[in-house]
């Protein structure tokens, strides 16, 4: 492989295994399941699940390969960097095919998650300047203060089904560069990308026993969480998965960070350009088949003449929407990630009809011809949808969207702050002082103003509050190399000459 020259991606279905030391391998004693093609609803070849001997290889990999990785100079971490943003580049079509063939997304969403995902690679190219520390001369007679960080130690990443690449790349870059070395443990629906990731930072130049990644379920989960060598542990997914992890791996003495469920709001003020507001919600709810942890899942349009015309607006472009299979270039949403999710999706639909609200564009049930066993479920918008429904107060996580109306900005205001998550929110108006005052007001991590998906860049940082974040950091950007690295800080002095007598008290500004 050369940085110029992609690399072919053999589909004929050999098993996954893992990526321990530089190597791909399979242990003995690991079980396996099958991985699905979410459009067809077949399996061509298995995963293994890593057993607690595998995960402890994998960790002891990573810790014989510490020492040398902290005491690289980061102007050489950031040399890997460049050389394996550049294989990204190289391999996109590659990537992007490996994310849409197990998560199903279509070629134009997997491409784009990708392009987010490098972001952060981009960022830790500069890895030497963001490491740089603080310094203080003469603190005291003689004495100069100054802070450094260093790597925390052996970092463990769990991620999630829908993000095959760009969540584990908001994470390996960053600790890499920082001086750690790391252990992926990606969902085991997705695990392809994962390992090809990992081929590439061998690629670029990364040692073996790095980076390396373990394929598994909870119980290669529970290992990382307890092993003694792990330092770290950052964790993108569920709420009560994030609780569970941040509880379990906070009691074993880790550095734990939980990105976890959301119920992103969008309000709609009645000055709002409708036309935007509407197109901005079909990419923010549909997108991805609504399996993003910053989709859009409710709309709450200030006014009955607000709500009517946005539902009016809305729902054709909804019944309009081509779904179909990723390898179909006109398809605009594809498949959920499983028949289950399926199942789960639509249930809430059905209770929230049960429960009255108002089924404008029905997504239940939908066959595609070729694909009828393929795990399909298309757009549904619900309006008058009231506070106490499940569909309103539960991350569904799939392409529905429910429209509450209020009477006034205080209440949609309200709405977002008393429901339990708090991720991600959106105001859409023309009134400068109104989104200022949301921007203030509103009790969520990320704010967009006119921006239905307000995921910061990479050299911002990402996270919401309440339920949605379990831990002090969130995730890239300048909070990303606080979690990834210790703080120390160092007082010291070097005296001109021998003096006599003991310093006993230490007083500001004495001679210490």
């Amino acid at each position: 492989m050369t940085m110029d020259t992609a690399v072919h991606v053999d589909s004929s279905g050999e098993d996954i295994g893992h990526w321990i030391d530089g190597r791909r391998m399979v242990a003995a004693d690991d079980r396996s399941q099958p991985v699905y093609n979410p459009a067809t609803g077949e399996s061509a070849y298995a995963v293994s699940l890593g057993s607690v001997e595998t995960v402890d290889q994998a960790v002891q990999a990573a810790r014989r390969a510490l020492p040398t990785w902290a005491d690289t100079p980061p102007a050489k971490r950031a040399q890997v960097m460049f050389r394996y943003r550049e294989l990204f580049y190289a391999n996109l079509e590659t990537i992007a095919e490996l994310i849409s063939r197990e998560h199903g997304k279509t070629l134009a969403d997997a491409t784009g998650e990708a392009m987010r995902g490098i972001e952060v690679v981009e960022f830790v190219c500069g890895i030497p300047q963001v490491l740089k520390g603080e310094f203080n001369e003469q603190v005291a007679n003689g004495v100069d203060c100054f802070g450094i960080r260093q790597p925390v130690g052996v970092c463990v990443g769990i991620t999630p089904f829908n993000f095959p690449a760009m969540v584990p790349m908001w994470m390996f870059p960053m600790a890499l560069a920082c001086g750690n070395t790391f252990i992926l443990k990606p969902s085991e629906r997705v695990p392809s990308c994962s390992i090809f990731l990992a081929e590439l930072l061998q690629e670029a130049g990364l040692p073996d026993g790095m980076m390396n990644v373990v394929n598994g379920d909870k119980e290669a989960v529970d290992a990382l969480l307890t092993h003694e060598m792990v330092d770290a542990v950052s964790f993108v997914g569920s709420t009560p998965v994030g609780h569970y992890i941040y509880s379990k791996g906070t009691e074993a003495g880790k550095r734990v960070q939980a990105l976890c469920g959301a119920k992103n709001h969008m309000i709609v003020l009645p000055d709002a350009d409708i036309d935007q507001a509407v197109n901005a919600a079909m990419g923010a709810a549909y997108g991805s088949a609504g399996e993003r942890c910053m989709a859009i899942s409710v709309a709450v349009a200030v006014g009955d003449e607000t709500a009517n015309s946005f539902v009016e607006a809305l729902a054709p472009k909804i019944r309009a929407l081509k779904i179909g299979p990723y390898t179909d270039p006109a398809a605009e949403m594809g498949p959920v990630i499983t028949k289950d999710a399926v199942e789960r999706i639509e249930g809430y639909v059905d209770e929230g009809v049960k429960q009255g609200a108002e089924l404008v564009v029905d997504g239940r049930g939908i066959s595609l011809q070729g694909y009828e066993n393929g795990f399909f479920t298309g757009g549904t918008l619900l309006d008058r949808v009231t506070p106490d429904m499940s569909v309103y107060r539960d991350e569904i996580f799939g392409p529905v969207l429910s429209v509450v109306r209020t009477g006034n900005f205080e209440d949609a205001v309200n709405l977002i702050n008393t429901h339990a998550y708090g991720n991600g929110s959106a105001v859409f108006t023309r009134d400068g002082d109104a989104a200022r005052t949301f921007v203030r007001r509103v009790q969520t991590g990320m704010v967009g103003v006119n921006v239905p998906i307000p995921v910061p860049v990479a050299y911002h940082s990402f996270g919401g509050w309440k339920q949605s974040l379990f831990g002090d950091h969130h995730i890239h950007g300048p909070e990303g190399v606080r979690f990834y690295t210790k703080l120390k800080t160092v007082t010291g002095r070097w005296p001109s000459g021998i003096r006599d007598g003991a310093q006993f008290n230490f007083e500001r500004g004495s001679d210490v």
